[in-house]
């Protein structure tokens, strides 16, 4: 950090920068409170996510059982053919979402393929957007967490170093000049008193 100036120009200097700071402050607490309040919103909105994916697994499990059986094949029944991601600003972040899904179902024989197939259809499309909607409240989260740990290093930086610094320059300044001023004061009387034992000296040396 430089030295600070001890004169009444580097304390005015001071004095503004702490104005500022203090002005800068407050708006960058609510920021981090707003951030603070909307990352908890968004790992609720994960967690809501990922316990209806699990609630929707398993609901397939229980109402299509014939999955078990290996010797049918539904892999890469139903694949994802696009996907339009959306960006919108929230709290000055800018966070994705899904905007679209696009899903194939991949060409099978009515007849090579037992009935439920045509039920899985659909659940799998299901689940494949679900999962993608877990990625994306994923990535909400984790760059909120980023904004969130940037505004209180912000926070810390002005309240905890600039602020106190600024207080601890303008105390030494003022400490400084105050001294100044008393030194000044002190040389002025000695010099006072110099000046009038030297007229006295005059005084009394023409005396007849």
């Amino acid at each position: 950090m430089a030295r600070v100036a001890l004169n009444k120009s580097s304390m005015a200097k001071e004095r503004d920068n702490l104005k500022l700071y203090q002005r800068i402050l407050p708006s960058l607490e609510m920021k981090r409170q707003q951030l603070t309040a909307e990352l908890s919103r968004s790992r609720e909105q994960l967690e809501e996510i990922r316990e209806e994916l699990e609630m929707f697994q398993k609901g397939i499990a229980d109402q299509i059982p014939m999955l078990a059986n290996r010797e049918i094949d539904v892999s890469n029944l139903v694949t994802v053919e696009s996907v339009e991601i959306g960006e919108e600003n929230v709290v000055g972040v800018p966070l994705p979402f899904l905007k679209r899904l696009q899903t194939n179902v991949d060409p099978y024989s009515l007849l090579g393929k037992p009935p439920w197939v045509d039920a899985l259809v659909g659940r799998l499309a299901q689940t494949t957007e679900l999962r993608l909607k877990v990625q994306v409240a994923q990535q909400r989260v984790r760059l909120i967490e980023a904004a969130e740990r940037r505004i209180t290093q912000r926070v810390n930086l002005f309240d905890k170093i600039m602020i106190p610094g600024a207080k601890q320059n303008i105390k030494k300044i003022q400490i400084f000049l105050g001294d100044a001023e008393r030194a000044a004061v002190v040389r002025s009387k000695l010099a006072k008193r110099k000046q009038q034992a030297e007229r006295q000296q005059l005084v009394g040396g023409g005396a007849v």
